[in-house]
């Protein structure tokens, strides 16, 4: 079996044993880079000679017996939103095409502490706004196990590179569904862990109430052993949580005895696709195999959850963006083109006889703002901007984002209620299998509700974690999504461990 075939802990054996080497391992996975990338376009950036040289130093301090990290010699693909100092961080937007931060995010600095190997950025939506990879402003990423799909989003590129293996783990952030849902359409598992668990220090923010970074990976397993580094208690970030993280990789093998495990009347209706279904129910059998108890509960509130995301996040992130304004850093329009059109304009008035509406003409730094912002946001970016603008305008902000907020509490009380019966809920990720590329592009309403299974862990600042349950008969991954009480990812991870235990979805690839 080559390298690229092995699961993250089979890697970290192998390496620990000497079987091979950090610098076999990240040439392994960049020549895959090298031969598949191209089609299915998951990176932004390879970082090759880097790679190497960090394998390198892992390597040299194995002979000669020094520590190493827990992820030592193990490549790690980054969402590229996340902070690194002096690398390119971009968002997959034009308007931070050239920013390079000077420091390093907190997830970052722990990944280069455990000597993990920070092999390339992910592509993305931009700012992480989409639910396809379609929105990134360099290029779609496709889906690894049918090219003519998209992987879903935004973190689309940290799944698609995990499914193509081409890394064995990676990082994504999930604000609305975007760790579990391209989990879920990519075949691999994703978690998006408690709001607060995982330091957003360092994460380009796009709604700060809902972003929560996570890890990706073929495995229960290999997401435990990649969420025991970036997790924990982090006082550069007022919102993360001061609670030590359990060690999720020690206790995943323990079964969990006595589950209770609730399926969400409302998630079974219309809309859903019947495969999906099919592969959701048939993964609740198999925890009933394992002595699981199965029930039914409701979410009364859900309904109302994409919604409810659709004002809160674009207030947040019209809130967020305001900052890309051509000055401090990010894409500032050519300001010799900007004076050009400012007398141009201005000639033409006076030439109409509209001196007075001359005189009155925005002057250069206005306009400067306003060509900046045109041209680095592309199309969804500037929707979202607008939508919350208007929302938090007067006159609308009670109407709207208050009305929100007070929405999102009556949803996390249906989920407090729901796990007071529950120890877990399981219901599908998404409603149908990976679309067609620019099937829904043309159409906000239909890709937001792409998301509709997904949000309300967001909004109620939950975990959740995706896991591949079945394949539809055109051979598109199918997933399952497990939620728990806030803090409990250990619960989750050791339930979808022991799904995998006794199935082989997790282990299918893509064709060649």
């Amino acid at each position: 079996m080559s390298l690229i075939q092995l699961s993250a802990g089979e890697l970290l054996d192998r390496l620990n044993s000497g079987q091979t080497t950090a610098v076999d391992v990240a040439t392994a996975f960049l020549t895959r880079i090298e031969a598949k990338d191209f089609q299915i376009q998951a990176f932004l950036r390879v970082d090759r000679e880097g790679a190497l040289a960090a394998a390198e130093s892992v390597d040299r301090r194995r002979r000669q017996n020094q520590p190493v990290g827990p992820l030592a010699g193990l490549p790690v693909a980054v969402k590229d939103l996340l902070c690194a100092r002096g690398e390119l961080t971009t968002c997959g937007s034009k308007i931070l095409a050239n920013f390079r931060p000077p420091y390093d995010s907190t997830v970052v600095e722990k990944l280069r502490a455990a000597d993990a190997i920070l092999i390339g950025r992910t592509n993305m939506d931009e700012f992480a706004m989409g639910g396809s990879n379609e929105n990134s402003a360099y290029f779609p990423t496709r889906n690894p196990w049918n090219l003519d799909c998209i992987p879903g989003g935004s973190s689309g590129g940290a799944a698609a590179c995990v499914a193509a293996g081409m890394a064995p783990l990676s990082i994504g952030s999930d604000t609305g569904g975007s760790i579990r849902q391209p989990a879920a359409l990519c075949g691999v598992t994703g978690l998006k862990p408690t709001y607060g668990r995982v330091s957003r220090y360092g994460l380009v923010a796009f709604a700060s109430s809902l972003d929560q970074v996570g890890p990706l990976a073929r495995t229960a397993q290999d997401v435990a052993l990649l969420l025991d580094v970036i997790a924990g208690h982090d006082p550069r970030d007022a919102t993360s949580i001061p609670a030590p993280s359990p060690p999720y990789l020690r206790s995943i093998e323990q079964p969990l005895s006595g589950l209770r495990i609730g399926l969400v009347r409302e998630h079974f209706g219309p809309g859903l696709d019947s495969e999906v279904e099919s592969a959701v129910r048939e993964a609740c059998r198999v925890y009933e195999s394992l002595g699981a108890k199965i029930s039914e509960i409701s979410l009364p509130h859900g309904k109302y959850a994409v919604a409810t995301y659709y004002i809160i996040a674009p207030c947040e992130a019209s809130s967020n963006l305001a900052r890309y304004d051509g000055v401090h850093y990010g894409h500032r329009s050519d300001e010799s083109a900007i004076h050009e059109a400012l007398e141009r304009d201005r000639r033409q008035l006076v030439a109409a006889g509209q001196s007075e509406k001359a005189e009155q003409l925005d002057n250069v730094l206005v306009r400067m703002y306003r060509r900046s912002r045109a041209e680095g946001f592309g199309p969804e970016v500037k929707r979202r901007i607008m939508l919350g603008a208007y929302a938090l305008s007067a006159g609308y902000y009670d109407a709207f984002y208050l009305k929100a907020l007070k929405v999102r509490r009556l949803i996390r009380q249906d989920f407090d209620r729901a796990f007071e019966q529950v120890d877990l809920i399981a219901g599908p990720v998404t409603a149908t299998p990976a679309f067609k590329l620019g099937e829904k592009s043309g159409d906000p309403l239909a890709m937001y509700l792409v998301d509709l299974y997904t949000v309300s862990a967001n909004l109620a600042g939950l975990p959740g974690i995706s896991l591949p349950c079945g394949f539809s008969a055109e051979g598109l991954p199918i997933g399952l999504q497990l939620q728990a009480p806030p803090l409990q990812e250990e619960r989750l991870l050791r339930a979808a461990h022991m799904f995998q235990s006794v199935t082989d979805w997790h282990g299918r690839r893509p064709r060649e």
